[in-house]
């Protein structure tokens, strides 16, 4: 700047404009998408945290012998023979 020059701020209104406060189309389709990433990160966040203090609670209760048909579970190892 040049010693004499008024410096002016090009992002403060004059005195007797006012702001536009309404939000544009895009602005409020932003603010709506950005909305509903922050309710997935949450649902996110709490089935995480539900599966760190609970790991086992989401296995399936079957084991790999159900599926055997005529042996009873325990004797897998016979019928490798």
């Amino acid at each position: 700047m040049m010693d004499g020059e008024i410096f002016t701020a090009t992002l403060v209104p004059s005195g007797n404009v006012t702001p536009d406060s309404s939000m544009t189309l895009e602005q409020k389709t932003t603010f709506a998408f950005v909305f509903l990433l922050f309710i997935f990160l949450g649902i996110l966040i709490v089935r995480c945290f539900r599966i760190l203090l609970d790991p086992y609670r989401s296995m399936p209760t079957s084991t790999w012998a159900d599926g055997l048909d005529g042996l009873e579970k325990g004797q897998f190892d016979y019928a490798l023979a």
